[in-house]
């Protein structure tokens, strides 16, 4: 059977959110109030590097953004995101971390608490078939209600989400002899204690520290 490698997304396969990114990028081209947005998304950036976000506050809050446009806007500002801020930040090295998974048959899928909409361009142009992401309701229009389908993907959701993406699949987390997981944050401990080979990559003090206790192995992806 093949091999499992999952990856975190934000500051482990890019060297920046692209979640709160998105959020400066609409401020920046006018999209939104500026002020007001920008203190309300920094915030939320700030509590969930202290781990002490609500995710379903926040993604109602940035899923509610999202419903204020048209969606061909929406699609446009997206490719205008992709250009300017996410393609100039996807590094070789991060390229190469999945080329290596890719190339050894490996069964591989990013695992964000980054909504669908900001990410599945980000997957597809890192070459990523499999994206685990909170998935935003869309009306029949294609543009999105603003609001959350089924539960956040963030700390232990990712290992709910992960169980039910494998299963629809036919696999369990159990099944595969080796399972990686790359993250850079001390919320991703549920899922990173349940694979084989939990990667502390670029990580922040928490997890850097509980890394270390449990003798897991460091990545520094953007600076070795």
């Amino acid at each position: 059977m093949m091999n499992l490698a999952l990856f975190d997304l934000d500051h482990t396969l890019l060297p920046i959110d692209s979640d709160h990114e998105w959020g400066q990028f609409l401020v920046r081209i006018g999209a939104v109030d500026g002020a007001q947005f920008a203190r309300r998304n920094d915030a939320f950036f700030a509590q969930y590097q202290a781990g002490t976000l609500d995710p379903v506050e926040y993604l109602e809050f940035s899923l509610g953004t999202l419903a204020r446009f048209p969606r061909a806007e929406l699609d446009a500002m997206q490719a205008r995101f992709m250009d300017e801020v996410i393609l100039p930040a996807i590094k070789p090295q991060a390229r190469a971390l999945l080329q290596r998974h890719a190339d050894a048959g490996d069964l591989v899928a990013i695992v964000t608490a980054t909504n669908h909409f900001v990410t599945a361009p980000i997957a597809k142009a890192l070459g990523v078939d499999h994206l685990i992401a909170a998935m935003p309701e869309f009306d029949d229009a294609g543009r999105p209600t603003g609001k959350l389908l089924g539960t956040p993907t963030q700390g232990a959701g990712k290992v709910t989400h992960t169980r039910a993406w494998l299963a629809g699949l036919g696999h369990r987390l159990e099944d595969f002899e080796t399972s990686h997981f790359y993250s850079d944050s001390h919320n991703d401990l549920p899922l990173m204690q349940l694979v084989s080979h939990p990667v502390a990559t670029n990580p922040n003090a928490a997890l850097k520290t509980h890394a270390s206790a449990q003798g897991w192995p460091l990545l520094d992806l953007f600076n070795d």
